[in-house]
């Protein structure tokens, strides 16, 4: 069964083939968006904490204005009721003694202030009904002034509230758009990988026919040049033996889809030597794991001589596959992939190609 590469795997490992592009760029793309989202989710987790912190110094405010409420209602109850009693006493002072001078005194006054000052001057009137009434004026004064304090505060404190609500609205608005686009490229990735997947398998069944006919071919070959030795061209170049191993590739082809693991050799998961060299045990040859030692392990062989079961090597010795005919080779190409065809011909391998070796003995 062809197994899918997990969506969101990285895509570019140093020294190994490149992937499908179109594919990888959705993967990278993927990955992009979601170191997005964690920096949003941290940046909400911030912006809803300030505005927690925020809501809850507002309702302190309005725990202060209450009381400062009930505290302003009570001074000017006192106020009132001190008042009362002043007017009481001037009534008492009117109707029990002839001080008209001193009554008209007090009735000229001008002002609260003035009042308590005009009252000081006479002598009818108790100084502690002169320091009640101050004491009430003064707490009512200040009560005032606390609430006028407060109200600026609650307006400032519900402004910063409004403010800190919209930056928390707003990261929420944008980590849901960055969610929405990370589910769309996840499914453009898995529509890529099933589209990948059909391709492989086609190339597959291709493969599959096209070795038939070529080991049909190679059988006629054989029978007319000895195994282990080399042809010479009318040039003089010495030309590798046919293939005595092309049977290779359809063992090879059993793997698809396994998934690349690094210095991986089993069904569990191939790296590209690893792969080799697995399919190669099966028929009986030790190859070394490799990549290096593989290429010393085999005979040179032209691009244009390539049969089933050769080696392909890319990158500097860096990346090795199994030729299976048509142009194309099966490989385990890097994390993140898993075993698939590639052609010769796309253009990170044609313009990496190394070479080639034939397994003689």
């Amino acid at each position: 069964m062809f197994v899918i590469a997990t969506a969101a795997a990285l895509i570019v490992v140093a020294g190994s083939a490149t992937a499908d592009p179109s594919i990888g760029a959705k993967q990278a793309e993927a990955q992009q968006v979601m170191g997005e989202i964690t920096q949003l989710d941290s940046n909400l987790e911030r912006a809803r904490t300030a505005y927690e912190q925020a809501t809850v110094k507002l309702g302190a405010i309005n725990h202060n204005l209450r009381i400062n409420r009930v505290a302003l209602s009570a001074a000017r109850e006192n106020l009132r009721k001190s008042q009362v009693a002043l007017a009481q006493r001037l009534v008492v002072i009117y109707t029990q003694r002839d001080q008209q001078t001193t009554l008209a005194v007090l009735l000229g006054a001008t002002s609260i202030d003035d009042l308590v000052s005009r009252i000081e001057t006479v002598q009818s009137v108790s100084s502690q009904d002169v320091a009640v009434m101050k004491q009430v004026i003064g707490f009512k004064h200040e009560v005032t002034i606390h609430r006028h304090a407060l109200v600026v505060e609650h307006a400032a404190q519900t402004r910063l509230v409004r403010q800190r609500a919209a930056a928390k609205a707003r990261i929420s608005s944008q980590l849901d758009r960055q969610q929405r686009l990370l589910a769309s490229i996840k499914g453009e990735i898995a529509h890529l990988i099933a589209a990948e997947r059909s391709r492989q398998l086609l190339l597959a069944r291709q493969a599959e026919s096209r070795l038939a006919a070529q080991q049909e071919q190679a059988s006629l070959a054989l029978s007319n040049t000895p195994f282990g030795t080399s042809a010479i061209t009318p040039d003089g170049a010495a030309v590798a033996p046919p293939s005595q191993y092309t049977g290779v590739v359809g063992i090879a082809m059993q793997y698809l889809g396994v998934p690349y693991v690094w210095g991986g050799e089993s069904p569990a998961g191939f790296d590209c030597s690893g792969f080799v060299a697995y399919v190669y045990a099966q028929v009986g040859v030790s190859l070394p794991h490799y990549t290096g030692a593989q290429w010393n392990a085999g005979v040179p062989v032209a691009a244009s001589d390539l049969e089933p079961g050769d080696l392909v090597f890319f990158d500097g010795l860096g990346h090795v596959g199994l030729y299976i005919g048509g142009g194309e080779f099966i490989h385990a190409p890097h994390t993140g992939d898993v075993v698939k065809i590639s052609s010769l011909s796309e253009a990170w391998y044609a313009a990496n190609y190394d070479g080639a070796r034939r397994i003689t003995g």
